[in-house]
């Protein structure tokens, strides 16, 4: 049987009413008593929202989308997409940009769950959240393995990371390295990783990798890279996991006179209108912004229009493409 309201009012200590205004967000609670009515709900799995659209048969016309961080152009982009194409649905979109932080997309997911939204679009890049795997809610992930419930649509980073490494040994590179964050399960770096390693293993070379975190200031990324380029290592090709690593390589390269494409090859990913206009000499990998945007939407409105409805597949991967430019 599912929890009712009155089950989460008798855990949490409290009427209610009161947890009736928690979850609305309405009038003064306490922090504390807000903090024991979730742990409540958290408890007994309790969705307010879905129980009470399921009984009304209503729906908000409000969509919440959770991203790592809009800052970042493939985000932005991305994000814009999304809301384009809700809007000319007549949705609405709440944004929540969470960076790193697991705590904050807690709290976001939470809050979109009180507050009536009719679904999620989940693209952040923190693993691990339990509220996934017991969430009430409509979801539809972007790039991350959330739950076996939940539909992941991602760009093929396996392809790209073969397309980008493949143009570096058909242009000659011998000593083709891979820069980006840690590998960690889940992460689509590691997809873009094992397409560079099987390729460079298939054309007779080794691996080598260096890193650069997501998350890094430009200062701090720019420091790391300045240090692969004078490490004295042999260095002709470089695979960047994003493009703002590769703009960065490509400016540490040119301010230490080394010439690119002559000396070094760079390639990057993601492939944005943003870079394609202000650094349109980088050969990048381009992933297909209005097409998974247009994917996500597509799936969420099947999730929210049946929610049991099983779905033909829970993976939906977009192929991606490279654009040769003056780089490589």
């Amino acid at each position: 049987m599912r929890p009712k309201l009155t089950d989460v009012a008798e855990k949490a200590g409290c009427s209610p009413t009161t947890v009736s205004r928690v979850i609305n967000n309405y009038g003064y609670i306490s922090q504390k008593t807000r903090d024991r009515v979730y742990a409540a709900m958290r408890e007994l799995n309790y969705q307010p929202n879905t129980l009470a659209r399921s009984l009304q048969g209503k729906q908000t016309k409000m969509i919440g989308v959770i991203m790592p961080s809009i800052t970042n152009p493939f985000f932005a982009e991305l994000v814009a997409a999304i809301e384009d194409k809700l809007e000319a649905d007549g949705y609405k979109m709440l944004l929540c940009d969470v960076g790193q932080d697991s705590d904050k997309e807690r709290r976001y997911l939470r809050m979109l769950e009180a507050n009536q939204v009719d679904g999620i679009i989940a693209g952040s890049h923190n693993l691990g959240i339990e509220e996934y795997q017991r969430h009430g809610l409509p979801i539809v992930s972007f790039d991350r393995d959330l739950s076996d419930q939940v539909p992941i649509v991602t760009s093929d980073n396996y392809q790209g990371g073969c397309l980008a490494t493949q143009a570096l040994v058909n242009a000659g590179c011998g000593h083709v390295y891979f820069v980006g964050n840690l590998v960690k399960t889940g992460n689509p770096t590691s997809r873009r990783f094992d397409g560079y390693a099987d390729t460079v293993a298939a054309a007779g070379l080794t691996v080598h990798t260096a890193r650069s975190a997501f998350y890094e200031s430009p200062a701090a990324k720019a420091r790391e890279l300045r240090e692969l380029l004078t490490s004295g290592r042999k260095i002709d090709g470089v695979f960047c996991s994003d493009d703002l690593t590769a703009i960065l390589l490509l400016k540490e390269a040119r301010k230490l006179g080394i010439r690119v494409p002559e000396d070094l090859k760079i390639v990057g990913f993601d492939g944005t209108q943003l870079v394609q206009n202000y650094v349109p000499e980088l050969a990048t990998v381009v992933q297909p912004v209005p097409d998974l945007a247009g994917t996500l939407v597509k799936l969420l409105y099947e999730r929210i229009a049946d929610p049991e409805k099983k779905l033909a597949q829970n993976s939906y991967l977009l192929p991606v493409k490279l654009l040769r430019n003056q780089t490589v």
